[in-house]
């Protein structure tokens, strides 16, 4: 599990709910002084996961005005870029004369070094927020100071990939191991960079190292997209991203992968989720085989044994007997309780 605290309102007396978030948020990313139109019973929930020096915390919190003032931030500057991915909800923002309006889905980018207010919407709001530091943003100085105040969309492009990793790191943080929160970190990192970069056009002032991170991972995802096209090969997938062979092993290589094997693996991994899955129960082997670009289904079964251990159908097998026994199980746990019948007495 990679390192994560909790903090919920609701476990706190309610005239101490609104101090306690606004202490909260503060330690979280920088003091601010915190307004809202909800402080009699204020209700906040927040998940924070260390990512070594980066930390990404989903949120879930009523109506809030951040006030980061000049006087606050002579007082106190941790120099942390922080990022809101808005799940739900709206906002708008303003740095002096600039003001910025924020919808579903958008990046929001302010910086621990600027003062700003900043308001969300009557409704409550989810996010996901992330602080980085200012130094581990690898772009030229100042430049990226010019991305604070940039609405950035999540649905596209660069920002989409951002928003796919944050989304699916924060939903389960349970198959990684403490040992990757750093890896996790840099991974963030670079990829924050890149957004920042793309919103610049600056993508020629990134180091070297960021633009294999960064190349890598749009590989990846795109892999993980066509996963079903059985003609996606190496070549294919260099040929998308307008690389040669060589240069997409080689960014393999450093992962200690190979282009091949990654397909495979993850192809595999999908179908053996497919067919553990009993709502699919009715979906043919074959037809799962399909699914992930497998066009002939020897190759398949003999693919999977080898990596799992048993045929497609034991896998499938299992999880309907498991299915079968949990049914039975709550069965058991909902029936009545029948109290004991007293002794007949004659």
């Amino acid at each position: 599990m990679l390192p994560e605290t909790v903090f919920t309102t609701q476990d706190l007396p309610v005239g101490d709910r609104f101090e306690a978030w606004a202490e909260r948020l503060g330690d979280t990313h920088a003091p601010m002084r915190l307004t809202s139109e909800r402080t009699a019973d204020y209700r906040g929930h927040q998940r924070v996961i260390g990512l070594g020096e980066v930390a990404v915390w989903p949120a879930t919190f009523d109506h809030l005005v951040f006030h980061r003032t000049p006087r606050l931030v002579r007082q106190s500057d941790p120099e942390v870029f922080h990022l809101s991915l808005l799940r739900r909800g709206d906002g708008a923002a303003s740095w002096g004369k600039e003001q910025v309006a924020y919808r579903m889905d958008d990046f929001h980018v302010n910086c621990s070094s600027r003062s700003y207010e900043i308001s969300t919407g009557p409704d409550p709001v989810t996010i996901v927020g992330v602080e980085i530091p200012r130094a581990a943003v690898s772009l030229p100085a100042g430049r990226a100071d010019r991305v604070v105040g940039r609405r950035i969309s999540g649905r596209e492009g660069m920002g989409a990939l951002l928003a796919g990793l944050l989304v699916q790191l924060t939903s389960d943080t349970s198959a990684y191991r403490a040992s990757d929160a750093e890896r996790l970190g840099t991974v963030v990192t670079d990829l924050v960079t890149a957004v920042f970069a793309h919103v610049l056009d600056a993508e020629p002032g990134l180091s070297p190292e960021t633009h294999a991170r960064t190349l890598t991972l749009r590989i990846k995802s795109f892999v993980r997209r066509h996963l079903g096209d059985p003609e996606l090969t190496p070549a294919k997938v260099a040929e998308a991203h307008h690389i040669s062979r060589s240069h997409l092993y080689r960014l393999f290589q450093d992962e200690g992968l190979t282009v091949a094997s990654y397909i495979r693996d993850q192809r595999l991994a999908s179908a053996h989720r497919d067919l553990a899955d009993p709502g699919l129960r009715a979906l043919p082997i074959q037809a799962v085989a399909a699914r992930w670009g497998y066009s002939r289904p020897g190759d398949f079964t003999r693919a999977f044994r080898t990596a799992h251990g048993m045929a497609p159908s034991e896998v499938r097998e299992r999880a309907l007997n498991r299915t079968a026994v949990d049914a039975v199980h709550r069965a058991v746990d909902a029936a009545p309780m029948t109290p004991p019948q007293s002794p007949a007495h004659h």
